[in-house]
């Protein structure tokens, strides 16, 4: 197993999936064209509590957005980061100074120095993987020959 690899494990993520119930998302866009909107809004409208955390903005989602994860006023299961890799050792600092239970990393947000702030701190680490498409495949919201499956495709293996 890669180090990377170890931050994907499936029966962890699934296992944050069940377990968390509000994400605050560092990096949450109020621009409906951005991945993080989309994410955010899918999140919403599958029961989540979505927490934007966004210094630029005053609301996001009909939420209020926070300048900074410090400054969120409820517990939050989750740390959902859309933020450049080199931005992840204090967001994973902040993450542990809240009380976080998981930090949950994007496509392309790697950066091992963060994991291991967050790991240290006790908290679970997911990298390099979207959320919305893990909660799409773990919880049923995509079809069931792409569950567990490591792809998204209706191709089958080997046919390609």
């Amino acid at each position: 197993m890669t180090d990377l690899e170890r931050y994907q494990d499936p029966l962890t993520i699934q296992r944050v999936l069940h377990a968390t119930k509000t994400i605050a998302i560092v990096g949450l866009s109020n621009n409906e064209l951005r991945a993080s909107y989309f994410v955010g809004y899918y999140l919403k409208r599958h029961g989540y509590r979505v927490i934007p955390v966004n210094p630029r903005a005053t609301e996001i989602l009909g939420e209020t957005s926070y300048p900074s994860l410090q400054d969120v006023p409820v517990p939050v299961d989750l740390v959902n980061v859309f933020r450049a890799p080199d931005a992840l050792p204090g967001i994973a600092r902040d993450a542990v100074e809240i009380n976080a239970d998981a930090l949950w990393c994007q496509f392309g947000v790697i950066n091992e120095e963060g994991a291991r702030i967050a790991e240290d701190g006790g908290q679970t680490v997911i990298m390099d993987r979207c959320l919305k498409v893990e909660h799409a495949r773990y919880v049923g919201r995509m079809h069931w020959l792409g569950f567990n499956t490591q792809r998204i495709t209706s191709v089958r293996a080997g046919l390609q």
